[in-house]
């Protein structure tokens, strides 16, 4: 299919926009193939049921004598509110785990609080200091590349780790699923704990004290000691994501915040207006094409909706400036650098590719993610 004499894909709405993307005979993108492969290799339905609570009996026996048996990480959003209701739903008792970048809107909070209190499940929270984590965040505006929310990504896997290392737990819920949020292309983005500190470095004026970096030696001693599984429950089940919001709602008094990712000001920030305005890259092409694939949207819809520009309120554009410091006019200049990405500063990229054979063990352990492997390792 052609959308404005770009080649788009017979099922989803990636066109060849997308990076590293290719089309067999029919038309389909490999993204829609792979889906297929991870379709096959996570089922869903009775065979789906039968596997996860094979994981969770092994989640209890690792767990026994323990007070806590699992770390699910909680945004407020609708995917891991509701993995805290499945976790107990099977049994198990879950340490629910959140890291604080101290821009979190109203809902969200309100709906973790809503949520853990009537699941009677503790709450785990690193809250980083404002002043820090604001000067980080303009360190990665200023660097002019994508992955300003990149910070918030590392420092939540990092306070999982933390929290499962206090308490000795051995399983990492992840809320990620493949049929609604869809797989990022290779390409748009990349970030690790080496990149972050080269940029606050470069661009930064505040001491980093309090953010929980990555660095690759301290996930080497989490990977070899810690030795946390990582287990996403949804990739096993029939995931509705419309039916889980009214679920989430009538059951807990949990609130719609408008959008995916969009429980952070600062994510919606990102997502909604840096990354579309400046960069180019619309991260609802990636969820669309995922509900689309699931059957929870048809591509008419798709491209219909894609057409009217992301959500973004201005008042939300004033308060990001007010809390950096910046001036209308010093906004419209970090708008206007060239654009970059992480091939200009240091990251591990390198060191991750040698040790290719390191993460092909932790891989098949299941304590990375495949999407590392294949991303960051090849």
């Amino acid at each position: 299919m052609e959308e404005n004499n770009l080649k788009m894909c017979a099922r989803c709405i990636f066109d060849e926009n997308v990076p590293e993307i290719s089309f067999d005979e029919e038309g389909v993108c490999n993204y829609c193939r792979q889906t297929e492969e991870l379709e096959r290799e996570y089922p869903t339905g009775k065979k789906g049921e039968e596997i996860f609570k094979k994981l969770v009996q092994d989640v209890k026996k690792e767990g026994r004598g323990k007070p806590y048996d699992c770390v699910v990480g909680v945004s407020g959003g609708c995917d891991s509110s509701y993995l805290v209701y499945i976790a107990k739903k099977y049994g198990l008792r879950p340490l629910a785990v959140h890291f604080d970048n101290t821009w979190n809107s109203t809902t969200a909070t309100e709906n973790i609080r809503f949520v853990l209190q009537k699941l009677k499940v503790d709450l785990y929270t690193y809250v980083m200091n404002n002043e820090e984590f604001n000067d980080m965040a303009r360190s990665f505006l200023e660097a002019s590349v994508p992955e300003i929310d990149a910070l918030s990504d590392i420092a939540l896997t990092t306070v999982l780790y933390m929290a499962a290392d206090k308490y000795k737990i051995k399983y990492m819920f992840n809320g990620h699923n493949f049929r609604t949020e869809g797989m990022m292309p290779l390409g748009w983005f990349y970030f690790d704990g080496k990149y972050v500190a080269d940029i606050h470095q470069k661009f930064g004026t505040v001491k980093m004290e309090t953010y929980p970096n990555l660095w690759l030696s301290r996930w080497l001693k989490y990977l070899l000691f810690t030795r946390v599984k990582r287990i996403r429950p949804l990739y096993y089940m029939d995931y509705d994501k419309a039916k889980v919001k009214k679920f989430l709602h009538k059951k807990f008094g949990w609130n719609w915040y408008g959008g995916h990712h969009m429980e952070n000001k600062y994510t919606l920030f990102c997502d909604n207006y840096i990354m579309p305005v400046k960069f180019g890259i619309d991260m609802r092409y990636v969820e669309f094409s995922a509900l689309i694939r699931s059957g929870q949207m048809t591509k008419k819809q798709a491209l219909e909706e894609i057409m009217k520009p992301p959500p973004v309120e201005a008042e939300l554009l004033e308060e990001v400036k007010k809390r950096l410091g910046y001036t209308d006019k010093k906004f419209k200049k970090i708008m206007a650098l060239p654009c970059k990405s992480a091939k200009d500063y240091k990251t591990y990229h390198k060191t991750f590719q040698i040790m290719q054979p390191f993460f092909y063990l932790m891989l098949k352990a299941d304590l990375i993610p495949k999407s590392f492997y294949l991303k960051y390792t090849k």
